[in-house]
Parts: C-alpha cells; structure tokens; sequence
C-alpha cells in the first residue's frame, strides 16, 4: 500500500514509519523537514499541517491509500484533513487519545461530577467521553486542543473511512516527556526510599510501550475499520507496581514507601485527582485487527531505562528534586 503519514519524525513516528517501510508499503512522510526521516527509503513532502491544502497537488501525485495522521490535534485540523483527502485517500487512521474519556477529566478535576466516585473498568469505547471541552485552556503550545471534536470530524465525514486509535500514556525510547525520569534519577542516585503517596500510589494509569504502539498503529494502517480502537498494555499495575517494576530492571535494592497524601513534600503532590482509574478494555483492537505487544515488560523497561539514562532532560523539563525535603516526610511515617 501506498501510505502517507503526516508528522512520523518524532517519538511514536519512527517506529511506526520503519515497521510500515518494513512491511513492504511505500511511505511518504509530510512534515516541517526540522527532523531528519528514517528510513532513508521514505519519501519527504514538506509542509506544516496548518497550511495542508495548500499541499493537496504533492499529496495527490502520491496516491495514498491510507493517510496515517498522527499530528490532528485539534477541529480544524481534522475538517482541513476531510476537505484535502475526500476523494483523495479512500481511509484515513487519526491518532487521538485516552484523555478523551470522561474518566480522565475527572482526574483533571474539570468534569461536573468530578468529586464523585470512581466508574466501571476497564474503560471500553463506547464509554462516557468529557463533557468539558478544551479542559487544558491555555496549558497547552497548541491552540484549541482537544482530540474529540477532532476525532468527530473525521468519523463523520461520510468520504472517508476513519479508524481512530484512542492511545495511553505511551513510554519508551524517544519520550520526550520523560515519563520514568524522576523515578530512574532517584534509583541512579543510590536514594535507598522512593516517596509516593497514598491515592498515586494505587492509582492505575493507562500505558504502553513505543514500539507496541507502533505495532497498533501498523495493524490499523493495514485493515482497521471506520471505528474507534483503545490501545495499551496488558499489565494494569498501580503506579507503586510500576516502580517497583522499574526498580527491578534497574537493578535497585531500595523499597517504595507511600505517605498519606497531605503529608507528601510540594514537589511530589499530584495535581489531579488519582481515585479515578485510567485502565483500557484493548479486546476490540485485539481481537478484530490481531494485535498483541511485541516485547516483554522486562525488554520495555530495559530500553527506556537506557534511553533515559542518555538523554535526561534538560531545563524546565526536569523535574524537581528535593531529597531533604522527601527525607524529613519519609522520617516522619
């Protein structure tokens, strides 16, 4: 197939592109061109998605079959990927994400019945999505963010046939988010305790590995539907499991301890709300597109863990460290 990603240089990008080149499909990739694209076989149309039909003639000289979209972000990107690939592209594939399920704005606290308790999981497609639209307001670098408007133009659009694919919390080489940074920093500092507390240390987030991603993403580019899939792990763990998991790839011989939330240090106080649990039902894209994860935890971790090693971040993306501080509330359980 011939498939054109739009974006494909950063983080979940790579992967995807190389298994795609891989696989035996003809690939060309629509980006800014500030990001090298591997492999080197793919080929290059440079452009920035808030002037895509600008690019409408490069696109068509192409002839995708599928249009994967990892950079939709929000309505007018999505209404300005219907106007170009109608007619176009017969299927298109948006990656969208978990935080459109009402169950992640009330861990944002942004919901109407925020305070109340916990839903059903493991949370399924069909599930109760925000009601609150836009519940980052100006937090985020992308203006008018939210992925369900996003997602709602795109399925609805009657010329194309859309396979969104809701992702989790995804970890791995390329993270620039440095999700497991603070916890590898500690274990790399000989810290013999790391602090949680109480609520965050049960809390069940959603998660999955890049490369796994990208194996969902390969599947739904291939022979996935005009339907919403969830993806993620398997593993459910709480996040005191998972960096007890962490700690025994590092190879840490220190213990997890968790405090009662309001004794915990600033620096280490959840914002949300963690009683409100983010587990996905991932059957659907298992059992109707066949996927399952590529690599054992233990590989996972170990990969992420030399990627974090080598490339911790820098300036305001580092996380705060106040091991006196995490000391004087562990001293005092």
């Amino acid at each position: 197939m011939r498939v054109l990603v739009l974006g494909g240089s950063n983080f979940i990008g790579p992967p995807t592109v190389r298994r795609l080149v891989e696989r035996g499909h003809r690939v060309a990739v629509f980006n800014r061109g500030s990001t090298a694209v591997e492999p080197i076989s793919v080929e290059h149309i440079k452009g920035d998605r808030d002037t895509l039909p600008e690019h409408r003639m490069a696109f068509a000289a192409f002839a995708p079959d599928v249009v994967l979209h990892g950079i939709c972000m929000t309505q007018a990107h999505a209404e300005a990927a219907v106007e170009v690939f109608s007619g176009l592209a017969p299927r298109l594939v948006m990656l969208s994400s978990c935080d459109v399920y009402r169950a992640f704005g009330r861990v944002l606290r942004t919901e109407p019945d925020s305070d109340g308790p916990p839903g059903p999981l493991p949370i399924a497609e069909d599930a109760p999505l925000r009601v609150v639209l836009r519940p980052y307001g100006d937090a985020v670098r992308i203006p008018g963010y939210d992925k369900i408007p996003a997602e709602r133009a795109l399925l609805d659009a009657p010329a194309l046939s859309t396979s969104v694919l809701r992702l989790p919390m995804v970890y791995g080489p390329g993270d620039h988010r440095h999700r497991i940074y603070g916890y590898v920093r500690r274990m790399a500092d000989g810290r013999p305790r790391i602090l949680l507390g109480e609520t965050v240390a049960a809390w069940r987030p959603c998660r999955a590995y890049v490369e796994d991603v990208a194996h969902a993403i390969t599947l739904a580019v291939e022979k996935g539907q005009r339907r919403v899939y969830n993806v993620g792990d398997t593993h459910d763990l709480s996040e005191k499991a998972w960096v007890e998991a962490i700690g025994a790839v590092f190879g840490w011989r220190g213990r997890v301890v968790t405090a009662p939330d309001a004794a915990l240090p600033e620096h280490l106080r959840f914002e949300g709300d963690a009683r409100h649990h983010l587990t996905l039902d991932t059957r659907r894209i298992r059992d109707e597109l066949g996927f399952a994860e590529t690599a054992s935890l233990t590989e996972a971790l170990r990969a992420t863990i030399d990627f974090t090693a080598k490339h911790p971040p820098i300036g305001e993306m580092a996380p705060p460290l106040n091991y006196a501080a995490e000391d004087a509330a562990i001293a005092g359980l």
